[in-house]
């Protein structure tokens, strides 16, 4: 019995599978708001303990930089230790990975139903790119070594912001004043939508309605909010900060597929993506993806595949799990 999850900054997904001759079988899963628990610790002592279920392996793909089996979450107060959770679970070996790592691995256990295409080029061999907005911006790469995929991590959502255009120059020195340093979360997350948000309405070029600014001092997430609102059409300042929000999106995209020279394709994971499909399907996001210069005429030819199953992130740390175990195995 393998216990994955997939840790992130709002949801914390847990699952049990089994292996029959290599494919993974879920038996059991829960997900639990992250911010409601003091750790992943005390999550997965519950759901072990409302499974009544033991494990013989465990992989975690979290939020956060993964150091020597240690990683403290940027966008939750939680420090995770492999070796504390192998007593916990008192199994030989606990994973921690990277969370787009973990998505990363589970690429290939989904199927062609599981994706929405941006890019409708057929999908040719090379290494892949993984980018997903949600609590935070993550990122990840698939090297293909000419046979298989092979997930590996990236912070690179963390990375320096450079502005394209008049209007992103001046979001980028309101957001300077504002944090001292603007990488690319600060725009392109859940958090990073209210930024743009607050840079529109800050700055005169757009009008806050005054319904929308009491929604927004009671919502618990302004961002989920904005998207809404901006996706119904009810107040052109939502709809402007999705446009800006988008155009960054598909530009920071394709800059990850030029760093990996994902050729083979570059994925979008993460809760926003599925819930603003329909404007990621428009024009603006492969637009500012494909605008790359002299390279323009490679970035066409580049597939862009929306992942549409939550359960990505979960079978890729089980997927990985088994490959630990296999490892392990053949060096005794």
């Amino acid at each position: 019995m393998i216990l994955a999850g997939d840790i992130g900054g709002t949801h914390t997904r847990l699952a049990l599978f089994e292996e029959n001759e290599g494919r993974l079988l879920k038996t059991q899963s829960r997900v639990y708001p992250s911010r409601d628990h003091k750790g992943l610790d005390e999550i997965v002592s519950l759901f072990l303990s409302e499974q009544q279920a033991s494990v013989s392996a465990a992989c975690f793909g979290i939020a956060g930089p993964v150091v020597n089996g240690h990683v403290s979450t940027p966008n939750l107060a939680w420090v995770v230790d492999a070796l504390q959770l192998t007593r916990l679970l008192q199994v030989q070996e606990v994973s921690l990975i990277n969370d787009l790592q973990a998505h990363a691995s589970g690429i290939d256990e989904l199927c062609d139903a599981d994706f929405v295409d941006l890019n409708t080029t057929a999908q040719g061999e090379g290494n892949g790119a993984l980018i997903a907005a949600g609590t935070g911006l993550g990122e990840a790469g698939l090297y293909w070594d000419g046979t298989r995929r092979y997930a590996f991590a990236s912070e690179g959502g963390h990375s320096d912001f450079a502005p394209r255009n008049d209007i992103e120059v001046d979001m980028f020195r309101y957001l300077r004043t504002k944090f001292g340093r603007v990488s690319y979360e600060r725009i392109v997350s859940g958090k990073g939508l209210r930024n743009v948000y607050d840079f529109l309405r800050d700055s005169g070029i757009e009008e806050e309605p005054a319904w929308l600014r009491d929604e927004l001092a009671h919502a618990s997430d302004g961002g989920a909010t904005i998207s809404h609102v901006g996706m119904n059409g009810k107040a052109a300042i939502c709809e402007r900060a999705l446009d800006i929000f988008i155009s960054v999106y598909g530009a920071e995209a394709g800059n990850l597929a030029l760093k990996f020279l994902a050729t083979g394709g570059v994925f979008l994971s993460g809760g926003i993506a599925a819930r603003i499909l329909p404007r990621l399907q428009r024009p603006a996001f492969l637009l500012a993806f494909v605008n790359k210069g002299r390279l323009q005429p490679l970035m066409e030819k580049i597939p862009v595949r929306v992942i549409n199953n939550d359960q990505v992130g979960v079978l890729g740390a089980a997927r990985h799990a088994l490959h630990q175990m296999a490892r392990t195995a053949a060096a005794k």
